[in-house]
């Protein structure tokens, strides 16, 4: 990817849980705008990749470069501060909270509690759902929340692993389309298995397979190359 000054810089990143290793002296890279896609099975480190870029794994090797500065070593609450933000594919909001209360929690620290009126504005379905208790909003809702928290974190970088996972079909469009924009302020990493949607999302795109980059390039020309399918098929 080519980035003069890339806001995030991966450089022979190893990581995985105890002694078993799942990622192999990987490098990818992130500008300061736009959204890159993560691509590949099951199972081949996808989410894995994002939990050590969030701070939650520590890797076993390279170097995580974030605004120039190596964020390896840093603990999760750090890398946040810095802008590093990230919605996990689980356990992403507090269901025993109501929608109201989720948010207040994302803009704790926050000067500006307007930012809550924005999610509200870019997520208008949460609007009718504030006092509703979080864990009873529905997949799509709930997707819309947990990135709603993580938007009130103002991050200049932001992870999403599976935004679409267990979403309606009918809202996958519209969470789709708040991607896109989101895209247009911020640099936006994706794991999505909707790959149409990921590639249609993205302007880069990497393809992973046994813990390491298989495949990368422009969007459009990963969608269309042909060993593709090779690097997602089961």
């Amino acid at each position: 990817m080519s980035d003069t000054a890339p806001l995030l810089q991966v450089d022979k990143l190893s990581a995985g849980y105890g002694r078993s290793r799942v990622l192999f002296d990987l490098s990818l890279s992130a500008g300061g705008q736009g959204a890159i896609a993560i691509l590949g099975r099951n199972g081949v480190g996808k989410s894995t990749l994002l939990k050590t870029l969030a701070g939650e794994i520590r890797p076993m090797s390279g170097t995580i470069r974030f605004d120039g500065k190596e964020a390896q070593d840093e603990p999760t609450e750090r890398r946040a501060r810095r802008g590093l933000g990230y919605v996990p594919q689980e356990q992403a909001i507090f269901a025993k909270l109501t929608v109201r209360e989720n948010l207040l929690l994302g803009a704790i620290g926050k000067r500006d509690r307007g930012g809550i009126d924005d999610v509200l504005d870019f997520f208008p379905k949460l609007a009718q759902r504030l006092g509703q208790t979080a864990g009873t909003l529905s997949g799509g809702e709930r997707k819309m929340l947990a990135i709603g928290r993580a938007i009130l974190g103002r991050p200049r970088l932001l992870m999403l692993d599976e935004p679409t996972e267990g979403v309606w079909v009918g809202v996958i469009g519209e969470i789709a389309e708040r991607l896109r924009q989101l895209a247009k302020t911020m640099s936006v990493i994706l794991v999505e298995q909707h790959i149409e949607l990921a590639l249609d999302v993205a302007r880069y795109a990497y393809v992973m397979d046994r813990g390491q980059i298989a495949l990368e390039g422009a969007a459009a020309d990963v969608k269309n190359d042909p060993q593709l399918l090779k690097y997602l098929s089961p």
